[in-house]
Order: C-alpha cells, then structure tokens, then sequence
C-alpha cells in the first residue's frame, strides 16, 4: 500500500514538472541608453535577438517571413502608440540557431515622442506564426533645464523662422548640454535634438547665428577648455557640420607663460642706466 501511494506521489509530481511551459526558444529584449532623454532626441537602444531553435531566423529581405517590430505605450493607460513610418525599424539580418545577433533602433525615428511623459517598449519577434515578446522597458521624455534662446528670421522664406534652445540635463552622472530647434510661423516642423556632450555651469553657453544661416554654439567643456558647434540651418534643413575643442585664451595664457619660465624664454627685466623707473 505504501508503494502505490508513493509511486502515485511521484508521478504526480511528474505531472507537475511537464505543466510548466518550456523556456522561450527565441529570446529578444530592447535595451536603451538612458532612463530618460530631452524632448525630440532620438532615443536610441539595442536590440537583443538569442535564437536557442533550430530554426533561421531572417528579417528585412526578399525571402524573409519573419518579422522584428518595437511597440511604444503611453505608460499612463496603456495606449499603444502608432508608427509614422513604413521603413524597416533595424538594418536586415539573419540568425542561425544557437546565435545571437545586436541591432540598433532609435525609437524617435518612427515614433512621435516629443510629448513629455513616460512610456513604455519592448521588442517583439514573429517568427513561424508566434510573436516572442521581450520584457516592457520604461524612459521618461523630459523638457530639460532651459540655459539660453535665439531665433533666427529667415530673409528668403517669408513668414518662417526657427527657434533655437538650449537646454541642460544628466546623462549619468555629469551635465550634458542640448540643442533643441522648432520651425514658427509658416511651419510648425521640431527637428531632432542634439547632445552637445557634457557641460560645466561656471560658464553660461552662448548659441550666435549668423546671416548666411551658420549657428555656433560655444560651451565649457572643462576647467581650460570650450566646445565649439558648428550647424548649417537652412528653411528645409538643419544639419551639424562640427565640434572642435577651443582653449579658454585666460587659461591658455597662463599655461604660456608658466611655459616660457620653464624654458627660460622669458628674459628678466632690465633698464638702462639713464631710466630710474
């Protein structure tokens, strides 16, 4: 009697080990840089794609079946947002079995995420009929902290004009300083914001524009230097042209002439005779 109970017992347990569904054979998971990036930045991330099947798993050609999407959610309600775009959200690429592969998406590019709110991604894989869904990953758009302004009118296109920003919030654990620019008057276009790189505040950073459409933004990198921005900003386009490094010239002549002594280039002062001062 005791035997049976026991063997009852143990293919019981049998069953419960076999209800448990298997591990996922496909994984695929979106990871982002930041918890949080200024309105009308790219958002970029990276997508994970593991293939433990035997399968190939092929997205973005001719013969391909299987397809890589990125959902977007307004964290608040759960509505999905909607994509503006028909391209292609990562380059092509194909997974043997047993391989992993990384890709990279910027969400901004097919998302509509200047509205200042947090949200929610994941990737998604459809693959043989079944979606492999990764975990929701959160970020928040932010409006970052505003420092300056600027406007520029543009002589050649009537009733045009663009607003410039510039705004200033962490990345990690220093400051980074923004670029932020929005078309007023005959059109309402927000152009991609751009990441100047890091900042310190002992200096305001000053944005010029000048009357052939070039904007420098000048901002301090460190202790003894500047960065300097070079853009092109036509009626149908904003381009960044350069960053070039500028010694602070108090800094710079200092350094000079600590440099001079050092070499004995700088000769002592001597008078003539005659001068008594």
């Amino acid at each position: 009697m005791k035997k049976v109970v026991f063997l009852l017992a143990a293919f019981g347990f049998a069953g419960v080990l076999f209800a448990v569904p298997p591990l996922s054979e496909i994984a695929v998971d979106l990871k982002l840089d930041e918890i949080s990036y200024v309105s009308g930045e790219r958002v970029r991330g990276i997508v994970d794609v593991r293939n433990m099947s035997p399968d190939k798993v092929s997205v973005g050609y001719l013969n391909s079946e299987d397809r890589l999407l990125v959902e977007v959610f307004r964290a608040k309600g759960g509505e999905q947002l909607t994509r503006f775009t028909k391209t292609p959200i990562t380059a092509g690429f194909r997974v043997d079995a047993n391989e992993g592969q990384k890709l990279e998406v910027f969400l901004g590019d097919h998302y509509d995420l200047r509205e200042e709110r947090r949200y929610l991604a994941r990737a998604v894989l459809v693959h043989g009929g079944m979606r492999y869904e990764g975990p929701l990953r959160s970020f928040d758009i932010v409006p970052g902290m505003s420092l300056t302004r600027a406007m520029q009118i543009f002589s050649n296109a009537d009733g045009l004009s663009r607003q410039f920003d510039l705004v200033r919030w962490m990345r990690g654990d220093t400051e980074h300083l923004f670029l932020k620019a929005h078309d007023l008057g005959t059109s309402t276009r927000s152009w991609a914001t751009f990441d100047l790189g890091s900042m310190m505040k002992i200096t305001k950073p000053s944005v010029s524009i000048m009357p052939d459409g070039k904007v420098v933004v000048f901002h301090r990198f460190g202790p003894d230097h500047f960065v300097r921005s070079e853009f092109w900003s036509l009626p149908d386009a904003l381009e960044f042209r350069e960053h070039s490094l500028v010694r602070d010239p108090e800094t710079a002549g200092q350094a000079r002439v600590q440099e001079l002594y050092k070499e004995k280039g700088v000769p002592a002062k001597s008078n003539p005779w005659w001068k008594f001062w």
